[in-house]
């Protein structure tokens, strides 16, 4: 009903699109091909080769390696006396499941975790009252040491579950010299996300000077390559940036002792598995790392057995990809002719509440320029990202305060709607996705 407080989902399909949607999967992959790898491409080992091909796997010898610490964790005295009964009953109440041998109890307050009290001081101007489920079992575990696997819905707060403890491991290790690498590395799908996570990096690192940086494609390589030449013990990359610094000789990740594997399922589902373990090959083999997924898939799986020890997993709910029951999802089937009217029929009601915002995803570019002029000429402020806007236009979009409207190729309407990067500043029930 109009009065309900959830997200709406609507989506406009055509009876045709709905009768020869695996004909137009096919389609699209049939056109995009020549462009991806085929026998038209640009020959072998040149500049569109393997990427990576030029790093070596590093033979790492432990016992001349410099010893790091990495256990940070004390239990608190609230945590302790938890007995069995009320450690089962908040596990069920939190649908947190573990896999592996000594888990740590899990906290109910940030205070429980021992974080310094540089970390206190900015939750507290967070307001933030309490850990999420993740965190509370994520918090103890990853300050511990051990490697580790995290596995909850996107927007659980996943992201504080490996920063935080990621801001204390930085500050016992010895300061960054000239030519050393970063201490954390955070590996993300996503320009948007690791933007995202790198703002939150930098709002709690920043009281104990900790410095970090953002590195991805699509902008331009100068202010990345002068943030790692100063020194920066948190980077946040997507991976085919990272291998061109690390080819390049900009960077090295020989500090390296905490890696994060953030969305380590949409980065398989991306397809960037090799270049992830050419990065991992760069990285000493008694490090700490985390992986993070929302599903657990059997690829993310194998992932984790190659690159983990002695892991344990943490679940939050489900395993399984599912429908967020906190969305109402209405599908409308009708003719082609009737799209357009439709849209506009409900843009009217949505928009009558001023604080709502509206995302409309569309198939290909031209639909998506189309039908931004012809909203644009209609009155609404709508702008428009595809793979043909550059990066400074994408950004202007997702940070300004209009409606926009995204193209996605059909068949990947599944992962872009997973994106964790595109955030909006409107209330929880007021946001749209057409």
């Amino acid at each position: 009903g109009p009065n309900t407080f959830a997200r709406h989902c609507i989506s406009l399909f055509t009876l045709s699109s709905l009768r020869y949607s695996n004909t137009n999967q096919c389609a699209c992959h049939l056109v995009r091909s020549p462009r991806f790898g085929s026998s038209r491409g640009p020959p072998p080992n040149k500049k569109f080769g393997n990427p990576g091909e030029r790093l070596r796997k590093k033979k790492w010898d432990l016992n001349e390696l410099p010893k790091f610490e990495k256990n940070f964790y004390n239990e608190h005295p609230d945590v302790q006396r938890m007995s069995q009964y009320d450690l089962e009953e908040f596990r069920r109440k939190k649908e947190i499941t573990i896999r592996g041998s000594g888990c740590p109890k899990p906290v109910s307050s940030f205070s429980q975790a021992h974080f310094p009290q540089y970390v206190m001081d900015v939750l507290m101007q967070q307001n933030f009252k309490e850990p999420t489920a993740i965190q509370a079992q994520g918090f103890p575990l990853a300050l511990s040491g051990r490697d580790m696997v995290g596995i909850a819905q996107t927007g659980s707060g996943k992201t504080l579950s490996y920063l935080l403890p990621a801001i204390v491991h930085i500050n016992h290790q010895p300061y960054l010299e000239r030519g050393d690498g970063p201490i954390c590395l955070v590996l993300a799908p996503t320009r948007e996300l690791a933007q995202q996570v790198q703002q939150v990096a930098h709002e709690y690192g920043k009281s104990s000077r900790i410095k970090s940086t953002c590195v991805y494609g699509g902008a331009p390589k100068g202010p990345q390559i002068r943030d790692l030449e100063r020194g920066v013990e948190i980077c946040i990359a997507t991976p085919g940036r990272l291998i061109d610094f690390l080819e390049a000789g900009k960077t090295n990740l020989r500090r390296c002792t905490y890696l994060v594997l953030d969305e380590a399922d949409r980065m398989l589902d991306m397809g960037f598995e090799p270049q992830i373990r050419k990065i991992v090959d760069q990285i000493r083999p008694d490090r700490q790392t985390l992986m993070w997924s929302a599903t657990w898939p059997k690829d993310v799986r194998q992932l984790a057995e190659d690159f983990l020890k002695d892991y344990v997993q943490i679940n939050v709910g489900a395993l399984e990809l599912s429908a967020n029951h906190n969305i109402l999802q209405i599908v409308d089937v009708c003719t082609e002719s009737e799209k357009d009217n439709k849209l506009l029929q409900l843009m009217e009601e949505i928009m009558a509440e001023k604080e709502n915002k509206t995302i409309i995803f569309v198939e290909t570019k031209k639909r998506c320029d189309d039908l931004t002029r012809r909203m644009r000429r209609d009155g609404w402020p709508a702008m428009c990202i595809h793979g043909d806007k550059t990066q400074p236009e994408r950004d202007w979009v997702l940070t300004g305060k209009t409606w926009f409207i995204r193209y996605t190729f059909c068949q990947c309407v599944k992962y872009e709607l997973k994106i964790t990067g595109m955030e909006s500043d409107a209330p929880p029930y007021g946001n749209q996705f057409l």
